[in-house]
């Protein structure tokens, strides 16, 4: 597979390190004011910023290129209904996280949300802490816990009312930790998904890019 790499950072590099480990081919690296062509990919891998994403997306559409996205910050579902309605095979995979075990934690989110859906005595809330470098507050990923967890008790769903707070806390060089805490007057339920470093989330995208083509 040929991949052009959108966004040739650390979350770039370690994207092209991934996938050479997997036989494929880095045809393209492209960063902020780089010429883009994608002549020869078979797919791009877009991780850039919430303000660039869509044109990149775009700009690579219109070189008959699909995409896979992980930037976050921006909203992706116009896009993405974009897609199913106007091309006749899939050219965008967007996701908030691409790590395989963060799917996972997403998966068991969900189960724990509807366990408490029954138990209104619990308060959930969400910790989200990453890099000082990261742009988006709160975290893509933090958004679709808390997406997920709305979605089962509609209760918590908008006004000022809503008892789901996102904490978004930024240092060092962390690369990702979420908490959901289920906080109640006789005990604490509290899980957590900590990644250690990009090469989950550049696997994944990788993983995608594999199953778009």
């Amino acid at each position: 597979m040929k991949i052009a790499i959108i966004g040739y950072g650390k979350m770039g590099h370690m994207i092209e390190e991934v996938a050479l480990s997997r036989g494929h081919e880095i045809v393209a690296t492209i960063d902020a004011g780089d010429a883009f062509d994608l002549k020869g990919a078979d797919v791009a891998i877009e991780f850039t910023t919430p303000a660039t994403a869509e044109e990149n997306i775009r700009k690579a559409w219109a070189q008959g290129v699909p995409v896979v996205s992980g930037s976050t910050g921006w909203d992706a579902a116009a896009l993405i209904d974009e897609d199913r309605r106007t091309h006749d095979k899939q050219m965008l995979i967007w996701s908030s996280n691409y790590s395989v075990g963060v799917n996972i934690f997403f998966e068991v989110n969900k189960l724990l949300a509807e366990e408490m859906a029954s138990q209104p005595q619990y308060t959930p809330s969400i910790t989200e802490t990453h890099h000082i470098h990261k742009l988006d507050k709160p975290s893509g990923t933090a958004k679709t816990l808390a997406e997920q967890i709305e979605n089962l008790l509609p209760s918590l769903q908008g006004g000022a009312g809503s008892r789901l707070q996102i904490e978004s806390i930024r240092e060092g060089e962390v690369p990702g930790t979420h908490e959901v805490k289920w906080d109640s007057e006789e005990d604490t339920i509290i899980i957590t998904h900590i990644a250690k470093g990009r090469r989950g989330f550049a696997l994944g995208a990788v993983l995608a890019a594999e199953k778009l083509v």
